[in-house]
């Protein structure tokens, strides 16, 4: 594995852990926060099977069409799309005034995240 490679998923696990304390750890969960880390650690994911592969991509938060740029290498990350949609609006929407989001739709947005880390951590092993 690259040297990039294992930077972005430096960067991805210390989303998920921030996400986790956010969600798990402290009295008062920080919700619209631990979404961000989610859309994060997915993003980052994504990006770190992407350098692995060699593939360029844009500056952009945007989970599906990152995700075209997976399909293109392996089918299976079809398996993740409905995750990564999920995911998609909490990297900018959720920063700005405007949008609250419930603790049950955090969780579920964790849950996203941790299954699109796995996929991927999977993937980045066998290659």
């Amino acid at each position: 594995m690259s040297a990039i490679t294992k930077e972005w998923i430096f960067k991805a696990e210390g989303d998920y852990r921030s996400a986790d304390a956010l969600l798990h750890q402290i009295e008062i969960p920080e919700v619209d926060t631990a979404c961000f880390h989610c859309q994060q650690c997915a993003e980052k994911y994504v990006k770190a099977f992407l350098t692995e592969h060699g593939i360029d991509f844009p500056r952009y938060h945007d989970l599906v069409r990152l995700l075209e740029l997976c399909l293109t290498v392996d089918a299976s990350f079809e398996n993740i799309r409905d995750q990564l949609r999920r995911l998609e609006n909490y990297g900018v929407i959720i920063r700005y005034p405007g949008l609250t989001v419930p603790l049950e739709m955090a969780q579920e947005a964790f849950e996203n995240a941790s299954r699109v880390r796995k996929f991927i951590k999977k993937k980045l092993r066998t290659k």
